[in-house]
């Protein structure tokens, strides 16, 4: 499909893009259209009517009437629907479509200080050709009530914006986003860490001498306190040689002289077991104890064992009381 020659054969011959070629067919329809008392427009209406402010219908509608047209010629969604430039103008930024350099469709910004930020974008209109250093457009709101064709410089121009952009890059997105290639390409998974990968770093050998460091003091402190306590064990008094009987303690050793006649064992004292000496033993002979016999040249007694004796009587015929053991329930004499 190509443009209808309405206008002078200034294109040459050049195929417009879709977009620009529905586009213009669209604005071309509305060339002389002049706003009613009060800057009232239809292009005002439809857009309040869009938005839901009646605010925009006597609002300056150079960039409703594009959103207007847009709508009409079904690109809506590469042209954009706006009312303020700058904000149509930054759409185009974000959307990857601002450039330079003019081509016809294109929709071109103005900026009447001079200026080439959009924040400063004063008007828009759409390029419908290029002639040099001259541009052709169409716009409305111009000479304050006319829809017409305008021939402008490009020393007022900020930039432009390409609709057929906006269309390739959503067009890239929707493809990407629903592709699915016929063979699965492989995917190489990133290997799996080990727990044994931590052991070369730096902070695995800061721990393993700190923890050596810690085991060695345990050691040595055990070490010191099991030194201290064989030696408190081994300087006890008394202390006896291995193989030697046990030593008595002082005060409890038989004057030297001659040995009288042994008593004989109380049988109410030795098989009491909670009779003791005062060295916490049990008074009467051990069962396990080894029995001694001593030499009967050195005590005077026959081999064998002790003499017996009546009981009561010591050295010198002498009799003495006889030790009774006092039951728990009698009351002291």
């Amino acid at each position: 499909m190509t443009v209808q020659r309405d206008l002078p054969d200034f294109l040459g011959g050049v195929t417009l893009d879709p977009i620009a070629e529905d586009l213009l067919k669209a604005v071309r329809q509305e060339i002389g259209y002049r706003e009613k008392g009060g800057q009232h427009t239809k292009f005002g209406n439809w857009y309040a009517d869009r938005v839901q402010d009646s605010q925009y219908r006597n609002a300056p509608w150079c960039d409703m009437f594009i959103a207007w047209a847009a709508e009409k010629a079904g690109v809506a969604d590469y042209v954009g629907q706006f009312a303020w430039t700058p904000s149509h103008a930054a759409w185009f930024i974000q959307k990857g479509a601002w450039t330079a350099k003019p081509e016809p469709g294109a929709l071109v910004f103005f900026d009447w200080k001079g200026g080439k930020s959009y924040k400063g974008i004063d008007h828009v209109g759409i390029v419908e050709r290029v002639s040099g250093d001259k541009i052709h457009t169409i716009e409305a709101n111009v000479d304050r009530v006319w829809l017409k064709r305008k021939t402008r410089e490009t020393d007022k121009v900020v930039g432009y914006g390409l609709p057929r952009v906006v269309k390739e890059r959503l067009t890239q997105t929707e493809i990407r986003a629903t592709e699915q290639p016929f063979v699965a390409v492989p995917r190489v998974e990133a290997p799996q860490g080990s727990p044994f990968d931590i052991l070369g770093t730096p902070q695995a050998l800061l721990a393993v001498m700190v923890l050596t460091t810690v085991v060695l003091s345990l050691r040595r402190a055990g070490h010191r306190r099991g030194t201290r306590r064989v030696a408190h064990r081994r300087f006890r008094w008394p202390w006896n040689a291995p193989g030697t009987p046990p030593a008595r303690p002082p005060g409890r050793l038989r004057p030297p002289g001659p040995a009288g006649p042994a008593r004989p064992a109380d049988p109410f004292l030795t098989a009491d077991p909670f009779l003791t000496t005062g060295r916490g033993e049990p008074a009467g002979p051990s069962p396990s104890a080894p029995v001694r016999h001593p030499d009967p040249a050195l005590t005077g007694r026959p081999e064998g064992g002790r003499s017996r004796v009546p009981a009561g009587v010591g050295h010198g015929g002498e009799r003495r009381p006889t030790a009774t053991r006092r039951r728990p329930y009698e009351p002291k004499g």
